[in-house]
């Protein structure tokens, strides 16, 4: 092998030859890539130019691969404390500050001590002084109205806000599946 190929990932695409996912990017390790090429689950796209070897085979490492079989993305999203600060482009909804999420949390529109609900619908993504600020009452009596909405957002909304923030690897080689405007690594 030769050296450095733990930093070769390989950009995983569904069989409609989409990323899986954008946010996080749908990457493999080499050596899943490596497997999933040998049990003929996947198709090589385009590759590094590094490889490995085996006292039988040489194989050179997968920068792009693509499922044989197509996995549909879920209808709905779970609800989870990542997927409501994606739909909320990790952005305070009260004061729009955007920041990393360590520093977001999240709240509940109307307070469950006022009997609202952990849902969609009513939590939204807030920085902590926002979230201290509010405490436990109604946006009306504090004026703070989130900025959008509450509500469920599709799959594809997610990935779609999921693109707006690319990772801070991508290889030259995955330009053609990937849709970001920035000056991708070679």
């Amino acid at each position: 092998m030769q050296e450095g190929s733990p930093h070769y990932p390989a950009l995983v695409l569904n069989a409609d030859f989409r990323p899986l996912s954008y946010f996080p990017l749908s990457l493999w390790s080499w050596q899943d890539a490596i497997k999933a090429v040998f049990l003929d689950r996947v198709s090589v796209l385009s590759e590094y130019d590094r490889e490995v070897r085996s006292p039988s085979h040489r194989i050179r490492l997968p920068s792009v691969i693509a499922l044989k079989d197509f996995i549909p993305a879920a209808r709905r999203p779970a609800f989870t404390r990542f997927n409501v600060f994606l739909r909320d482009n990790f952005s305070c909804q009260y004061c729009m500050d955007r920041l990393p999420t360590q520093e977001l949390t999240f709240d509940h529109v109307i307070p469950r001590c006022r009997g609202g609900r952990t849902t969609w619908e009513n939590v939204v993504t807030a920085c902590g002084t926002c979230n201290l600020l509010k405490g436990s009452r109604l946006p009306q009596e504090c004026r703070m109205i989130p900025r959008l909405t509450p509500a469920q957002p599709s799959t594809w909304q997610l990935q779609e806000n999921g693109r707006a923030f690319p990772p801070n690897y991508l290889h030259e080689s995955w330009r053609d599946y990937l849709y970001w405007d920035i000056e991708l690594e070679s």
